[in-house]
């Protein structure tokens, strides 16, 4: 049985910040940018242990077609997203929430 995906509220803030942003350069980017969130998040479900570790027990997979990075890491109750970033953000952002 796959474990459950648990997105933190820090990782969610992440996601809507980036798609209001998406959604001011055009009307329905920011929906879009939605869509690979999401479609990173079952990449994550459908294998959480595929991906390298990068940090400690923190694993990462990139958005399709946008410059961010699903920051994530498995317990044995749950796979938690930790953040969403841009690839270019400060590795503190997210390490800080590991």
């Amino acid at each position: 049985m796959s474990r459950p995906l648990v997105v933190r509220p820090e990782a969610e803030s992440d996601s809507a910040e980036a798609r209001d942003w998406y959604e001011r350069q055009r009307p329905g980017l920011g929906g879009e940018f939605l869509t690979a969130v999401e479609d990173a998040f079952e990449l994550i479900k459908a294998s959480p242990e595929a991906y390298a570790v990068v940090y400690r027990d923190v694993r990462r997979v990139g958005l399709r077609r946008y410059p961010y990075i699903a920051y994530y890491r498995t317990t044995t109750d749950a796979v938690e997203v930790l953040a969403v970033l841009h690839a270019s953000r400060d590795p503190r952002v997210w390490r800080s929430r590991a």
